[in-house]
């Protein structure tokens, strides 16, 4: 399925249908007929009914938990529709499919071998076949000739390159030795634009925090939060890391969104900042973290910034530890962290919010579980009332904004950007752009 990420509104691939009721506990997802795996095996109910029951399992540990999560049982009606019931009621529980790998369906035939065998040879039904994978170097795809839309793909092959570092991969666009990238810098954006490459950027609220880990010392005590979110100036960050092209975030939603209220985050106070950490010493916790780092420039350059705009204050320390990404994940997955990077970049409020800070959710990073916090995300998740779910999101931004379980940083920039010889590009939900629709021109 797809989602329009200016009107939200859903698009339909292999799925024709998904409807909600009984007020959003039960969904009925239709399928295609007779569109088949690239090793054979039917795409149907039952294969999807494998997938998304693989991936709420808690011991395969897959980040689309957070979503899969909320699934209490999944019924296969016939070959062709599969019944999905969930514990509480989400009228938006859609939102979330769209955004994780709940939305990308493995051939159950190939999952059945092993995850080592899949890891080697994973099967899909999409527009490309896998080829040759380098593990974290390149993957070649080849043109399915059976998929199900035909005459798409109209691309023969793909070679997808993954490196970490942002002017890495402008100088591929820029040298022509790419065609297209996904991005999330607007320094990249920003350079791109400049260069005469086409862009095309989401509009999103939320965006880019440091998370506070509310499970132990020194963020267990919301003054130490208090004092290090009023101790940070986003904008500092923002030239630091970014150059001064990122755009800071003074309010959870855009002033476009129909949920924006004038409740804005924390600026910088550094008289009051100081006055929490001396309370804090006082009393025997001076504030003393780690921010756990992911090897890209930007989580590295996030971090040093942090170090050093707390370093002008007394009575706190901050040491900045960088990890591969295998390890930073475990580490986030396990809640083993005192500051780390996250995002909350939200379209539709629900999928976002409830899931970065309900009490309930196990994409909960920072471990903050507010009562009132709780029951606004569930209001808002559960009603089909406009002016309810803006008014409970109001509260989500009250309480957010009194607890500070978050630094926030930067809107995040969910953007493509490709040459102009590249043609086709049509992208959903957060910018991922559709490998089908590509094609080249003069």
């Amino acid at each position: 399925m797809t989602l329009d990420p200016e009107t939200l509104e859903l698009g339909y691939k292999i799925a024709t249908d998904f409807v909600g009721s009984d007020e959003g506990r039960t969904f009925t997802l239709t399928l295609r007929p007779d569109v088949t795996f690239t090793d054979g095996t039917p795409l149907n109910a039952a294969a999807v009914k494998v997938n998304w029951d693989r991936l709420r399992d808690p011991e395969l540990a897959s980040t689309a938990i957070r979503q899969a999560a909320q699934i209490a049982a999944t019924e296969v009606i016939d070959d062709r529709t599969l019944k999905i019931t969930l514990p509480e009621p989400n009228e938006n529980f859609v939102q979330g499919i769209v955004n994780t790998s709940m939305n990308w369906i493995a051939s159950p035939t190939a999952l059945a071998e092993g995850r080592e065998a899949f890891d080697e040879n994973p099967v899909g039904a999409g527009p490309f076949t896998l080829a040759e994978w380098t593990r974290q170097d390149t993957i070649e795809l080849e043109k399915n000739p059976h998929y199900w839309d035909a005459p798409k793909p109209y691309l023969d092959g793909l070679s997808i390159r993954m490196p970490t570092d942002t002017n890495q991969r402008f100088n591929a666009l820029s040298t022509e030795a790419a065609d297209l990238s996904t991005e999330a810098s607007w320094k990249i954006l920003s350079m791109a634009e400049d260069t005469g490459l086409m862009t095309e950027s989401v509009d999103t609220g939320g965006g880019q925090f440091i998370a506070l880990n509310l499970r132990r010392a020194p963020f267990d005590d919301e003054r130490a939060r208090r004092a290090v979110v009023l101790a940070v100036d986003a904008e500092a960050i923002n030239a630091a890391v970014y150059e001064g092209s990122a755009q800071t975030q003074s309010f959870l939603f855009p002033e476009s969104s129909p949920f924006h209220r004038d409740i804005a985050f924390p600026k910088r106070d550094a008289e009051s900042a100081q006055k929490l950490f001396d309370e804090l010493a006082a009393e025997g916790k001076p504030v003393k973290f780690t921010f756990l780092s992911y090897p890209t420039p930007e989580s590295r350059g996030l971090g040093e910034s942090l170090q050093a705009q707390l370093s002008a204050f007394e009575n706190v320390e901050v040491d900045v530890e960088i990890a591969d990404y295998p390890a930073a994940t475990a580490r986030a997955g396990a809640r083993d962290f005192d500051a780390m990077i996250s995002t909350a970049v939200i379209q539709d409020p629900d999928y976002a919010l409830w899931t970065a800070f309900h009490g309930d959710s196990p994409g909960n990073v920072t471990g903050i579980d507010d009562e009132d916090l709780n029951y606004a995300l569930d209001v808002g998740r559960a009603s089909t009332s406009m002016d309810e779910r803006a008014q409970a999101y109001a509260t989500v931004q009250d309480r957010l904004v009194a607890l500070n379980p978050a630094v926030w940083t930067i809107r995040s920039a969910p953007s493509t950007i490709w040459r102009e010889s590249l043609h086709g590009v049509v992208s959903y939900a957060w910018g991922s752009p559709l490998p089908e629709e590509l094609w080249l021109g003069e």
